[in-house]
């Protein structure tokens, strides 16, 4: 009886879908008379096709394969790289191995893609920097970084500021690296600007600056769906555990 139950619900499930979806009549047919087995070849068939192309479906597919075999994309890149080396296949290689978190092996093929090229190329530079300032190269990124051509985007232009900020703070630069997160801090999207000002200010003692930056992340966090939040995760929840923890001592 609790199977036959739960099959009627499942099927009452995808029949109001179906209706509700305007999908193929036919499958109202199949939901009815294959029951569950019906059931299963509607949502294989018709929704999760049309699931496939939205933001929340690709990454969690995507984070699946990465699970289920972690060195795919490198694989090919390397496959890719021995039929053709090219500055492009080079550099594909290279974001394979930074989506892996192999940043010295990422910065090395960034490298040869860079000397590949016959012009300077902004965004390859850009990916470069990263890489070298993820490996621990943080003087050859803000080199990098202080070098790079114009760009017309503001996008661009703000994600490299930020790496920049970083680089110069990696290099002990506190005080440039202050003015830098404030200022790209006040345009981009996202807080990662203000948690990594608001962890410097901490190091530097200066909690009460930092409460102010903390709440302002507290706010926009509040702002973001589920989604958004989930991706930056790991900071959001740092910036609430600091902020509960200063709140604790007086600060706010």
């Amino acid at each position: 009886m609790p199977f036959l139950g739960l099959s009627l619900i499942v099927q009452i499930l995808c029949a109001v879908h179906c209706v509700r979806h305007s999908r193929n009549t036919l499958w109202l047919m199949v939901i009815i008379f294959l029951s569950i087995p019906g059931c299963i070849a509607y949502l294989l068939f018709e929704v999760l096709p049309q699931q496939s192309g939205r933001r929340e479906v690709r990454a969690v597919r995507h984070a699946a394969i990465r699970k289920l075999d972690p060195t795919r994309e490198i694989r090919r890149a390397r496959e890719a790289v021995d039929l053709a080396d090219t500055a492009a296949n080079r550099g594909a290689l290279g974001d394979a191995l930074a989506e892996a978190g192999e940043w010295a092996d990422a910065a090395a093929e960034y490298r040869r893609a860079n000397a590949l090229m016959s012009q300077v190329d902004r965004p390859a530079r850009l990916k470069l920097a990263r890489a070298e300032l993820e490996s621990g190269h943080a003087s050859a990124a803000r080199d990098l970084l202080e070098t790079l051509p114009a760009s017309s985007s503001q996008s661009e232009v703000d994600r490299a500021a930020l790496l920049l900020a970083r680089s110069v703070e990696d290099c002990g630069e506190t005080e440039r690296a202050l003015a830098l997160y404030a200022d790209v801090g006040a345009r981009m999207a996202g807080s990662e600007a203000q948690c990594r000002q608001a962890a410097l200010l901490l190091r530097l003692g200066r909690k009460q600056e930092a409460v102010a930056l903390l709440a302002e992340v507290e706010s926009r966090a509040r702002r973001l769906d589920r989604f958004q939040r989930a991706q930056e995760a790991d900071m959001y929840d740092w910036a609430a555990r600091t902020l509960k923890d200063l709140r604790g001592e007086g600060l706010a």
